[in-house]
Order: C-alpha cells, then structure tokens, then sequence
C-alpha cells in the first residue's frame, strides 16, 4: 500500500474519507467520515466523551457498557489540568485480519476488510501520546494498525511456516537455503517483528507527508500490542509503559526511550553527522551546564562510547548548550523533547534556530514478545498498557498492587476490568485541592493526559 494510495483515500490533503477507528473495521463498509487529523476521542468512546474540555474538571470516561471492547478489555481515560485545549492522548483497540493477496490484486480490493475469518486472526490495542497537539497521535491511531496488517500481509507466507522460507514465492535459488535460515535461527516471531518495526516506519512517512500537506506540527509516542498466532507482541516507541501483572509477579513487557535511556546513540549519530548539531551544541554529557571558569579544569563528562564516566580538559567549545541535558522527566534533547522515540515530528525545530530534531528521533520501535504456550496463563494475569500520565505518579509495583487487590475483591463482576482501569486512572488523577491535584498523601497527582487499558489475557480463548 503506498503513502500516495493513502493519501487519495484518506487524508484531508487527497480525499474527505478515512479509515476511522476501532470496531467499525470488520463491517467491510465504506463510511464518509471526518479527515484523519480532525479533533475526536477514540471511537469506542461515541456518546460517552464529546471531547470537550469541562472548565476545572477531569472526568473520567469509560467505554459504555453496552460496546463492551474485545477480550472483556478495561479502558478509561482523563484529560489533562488545562496543560493543553485538548486530551493528545489518543487509543485504538480493533482486530486485524491477515490475509493472503494473490500477485496483481489492486491494492483498493480486499485487502480493507479486516475482520474476515478467512485467514489469520490479530487482536490489536494502541495508544498514542500527542505532543505539540494532538493531531499526529490522531493520524496514527485511525492508520497504524493498516501499517501492520498490510505488512504482516506481504509477508505472510513466512508467518505461517515454523521455519520462514527464503524466498517468498517458494522457489529454491540454492539448495542450501533452509540450512542458511536455520543457521540464523530466524523464525516466525522475527518475521512479524520485522513486519511491526516496518509499520511504524510507513506510519511515520505518512504522517509527515500528511503534517506538511496540512500545515501542521506534532508528534506522538506510540505503544501497541498484537495477539497473533499464540503470541503477544508489544511494540513501544516513546515513553508509555506496557507491564503484565501476574500473582506472584510484574513482567515488564516495554522500555521507556528518552533521551537519557538512548543517550549513546543520539550522541553517536552527532559524532557521525556533527553538522546536525548546526555548532550550536555540544555532543558531550557533563553532570551540569558547564561555566567559563570552568574551561581548562577536569571535569566528568560522557561521549557516546562510554556507559561509565571519565574526565575531560574543558574547552570553550565545551560550554555549548549540551545536546542532552536535564535529569530524570526534565530531561530534554536539543532543550526540546522529552522523548527519543515516536512518530512524527518532522516540522520541529530548536526553538529561534533551523536546527531539525528529527534526525535524532526514531520511529523504530521495540518489540517484545511473549509466548503464551511457555506460560501458565492464569484467570487474574493483566496485561497493563498506560500513556506516561500513569507512570509518573505510580510505579510498575504499585500498579500490581491495585490490580490485585481490586481483582481479589471484585471477582464476579462482569464489568471489572473497566472499573480496574478507572481506578487506576483515578488514583494517579487524585482529587481536586483548591487550583491543584493532588493524591491521598498529599503529594502531586499526575497533571497530564492519562489513558489505560487493562487487557485480561485468560480471556484470550472466548474469542480465537
């Protein structure tokens, strides 16, 4: 599927239909509905959320328990206290079908009907998180799990083999091809990481084309699992957090990517391609903003080959602004951005220069996987997805703690999920406390955008 196709179909810059969201994608049906990047909350949402900032209030919405969403999941959201006009947080939550597309079908036929039961079957959530508006988070959510199906397509003969063969068509170019594969332990789950880091990619370009068409600037981090074939898969790029929270234990199923965690590469590609740093900034980490009189001193400092420290002779070319500098969440690359990995951001540059932080982004994302035939899935175990609006407030034990407690204690309602989700986003809400929020210690609730969805993974088989 080419960007150019897409383009024509869906976005504002070609034609007024779009792919919309969630559960509307196995009807086969084609809908005249707003342009990607026009302002709404997740579909599964319609008539419970309109979207519209409440003036000093941060209500929770929920999905209606009438659509409940697939596998029985959990969802609930919150805006954020008046940081931004809207909620840049933004979810997805549908099922994919894979299908087999035979040489020289149209790309216009088929291939959008995603839930047909004529081949592979994927369960998809997402969530994005909007910087700098919520428009390339929007973009994302309505496209990204088209990425994935159409790329899982291409390759589908290799995803359905134990082993991937080496030539899609089937045909033996050297006899020793299967040995080749096999020597590389390539098998079925690197076929489709391969198809999930090349999603985000095509998802990445057709956001740009479609932010400088319109006009418009942002990014989004992007976090999304995919149940296909037995397996789950969890792809992050930005700083959301997806965990599993068992009985006995938490099973970190993402890393966060900021400029801290990623600072050796960001800092290779400046010592590979210096001109993207326009002299105005210097590569090296120091522990703070070097001074004048510090020039000629030994000071601590880090470059991209060194995971420990060392010392270095400061010189004047030293005292530039740090390409990474800050510490913990006030940490920023190019004393912009607060995270290292996401889609979009082609039109940001440092603020008053022409110096581009895209070059140091990656769209690329982590993929990890859990196989669900090596464990013991048990009727409790919750996969836990959250924008960083969570995180920031509760840790990965804190989170396993509420969920278990609530699950223990709510044991036979049928909308428990739903309700663990919304107290979870109400707890690291907190309450209103005259013009601030705060939790039940007193200390800062979380002032951002919240989104999570709370996924019950014994429910798994009821559906494939």
């Amino acid at each position: 599927m080419s960007s150019i196709w897409f383009k024509k179909h869906f976005l504002k810059s070609g034609s007024s239909t779009n792919p919309g969201n969630a559960e509307s994608l196995g009807r086969g049906a084609e809908q005249q509905l707003p342009a990607a990047s026009l302002y709404r909350r997740p579909k599964f949402l319609r008539g419970v959320c309109s979207g519209e900032r409440l003036p000093g209030r941060r209500p929770i919405y929920c999905p209606p328990r009438d659509r409940p969403l697939q596998w029985g999941t959990g969802y609930a959201e919150v805006i954020n206290a008046e940081k931004s006009k809207f909620n840049e947080d933004q979810a997805t939550c549908c099922q994919i079908s894979v299908r087999r597309r035979e040489i020289g079908m149209e790309e216009e036929q088929d291939w959008l009907i995603l839930c047909s039961n004529q081949y592979l079957i994927g369960y998809y959530w997402a969530l994005f998180d909007g910087h700098g508006g919520p428009d390339a988070a929007i973009i994302a959510s309505n496209y990204l799990h088209y990425c994935i199906k159409q790329k899982l397509e291409e390759v589908v003969e290799g995803i359905t083999e134990a082993q991937p063969p080496m030539h899609l068509s089937g045909c033996c170019i050297c006899p020793s091809d299967s040995q080749f594969v096999e020597e590389k332990q390539i098998q079925q789950e690197d076929v489709v990481i391969g198809a999930l880091e090349n999603a985000f990619q095509e998802c990445d370009e057709v956001i740009g084309q479609e932010m400088e068409a319109t006009n418009q600037s942002g990014g989004c981090t992007a976090l999304a699992a995919l149940y296909l074939q037995g397996k789950l898969y969890v792809a992050n790029a930005g700083d959301s957090r997806a965990i599993l929270v068992q009985k006995q234990s938490v099973v970190p199923l993402s890393s966060e990517f900021t400029p801290e965690t990623e600072r050796q590469r960001i800092q290779q590609l400046a010592f590979l391609c210096p001109k993207l740093l326009a002299d105005e900034f210097t590569r090296f980490e120091f522990p703070r903003r070097l001074k004048g009189n510090d020039i000629g001193q030994k000071i601590l400092y880090r470059d991209y080959s060194m995971a420990g420290w060392g010392y270095k002779t400061v010189e004047k070319a030293d005292l530039k602004y740090p390409l990474i500098h800050g510490h913990g969440k006030q940490t920023r690359l190019l004393g912009t951005l607060a995270v290292s990995r996401g889609l979009g951001d082609h039109q940001l540059k440092v603020i008053d220069t022409d110096i581009e932080v895209k070059p140091f982004l990656s769209c690329i994302p982590q993929v990890k996987v859990f196989d669900f035939a090596s464990r013991n899935i048990k009727e409790d175990d919750v996969l836990v997805l959250a924008t960083d609006g969570l995180w920031d407030i509760l840790s990965n034990e804190e989170v396993a703690q509420i969920v278990r407690s609530f699950l223990k204690e709510n044991r036979t309602d049928p909308y428990r999920f739903s309700e663990l989700a919304r107290c979870l986003v109400h707890t690291a809400r907190g309450k209103k406390n005259g013009h601030q929020w705060i939790l039940d210690d007193n200390s800062p609730a979380s002032y951002d955008d919240i989104s999570a969805f709370l996924i019950p993974l014994y429910n798994r088989d009821a559906d494939c």
